[in-house]
């Protein structure tokens, strides 16, 4: 909850990355008690969550949760092809992308 109090009253949490990054009775409070306007969410610490998940047990209207499958379109998956092809022939010819250094 700490976390969500360093926020200002008008922010919206979207988070798209990792479930795990957010604690789901922390934001629950947080939601409830008006300490930020809202949250967005594409994951859950648990996919497909149960259930009896926090998350799921009430419905909030400034608490968005969709499912977490933006990768399953043909389309994500092709351009994912396409950037392993474009990693790949870079780094044959010596000019590597996505360098971690």
């Amino acid at each position: 909850m700490k976390a969500f109090k360093k926020m200002k009253s008008s922010a919206i949490l979207i988070n798209t990355a990792r479930g795990g990054l957010i604690n789901d009775d922390a934001l629950i409070k947080a939601i409830e008690d008006k300490v930020i306007a809202g949250a967005a969410i594409d994951v859950l610490n648990q996919e497909p969550p149960d259930s009896d998940h926090p998350l799921m047990q009430k419905q909030y209207s400034n608490l968005i949760i969709t499912p977490h499958i933006a990768w399953a379109a043909q389309e994500a998956r092709q351009r994912a092809l396409d950037r392993i092809a474009e990693n790949i022939k870079a780094f044959q010819n010596d000019s590597p992308i996505n360098v971690v250094r």
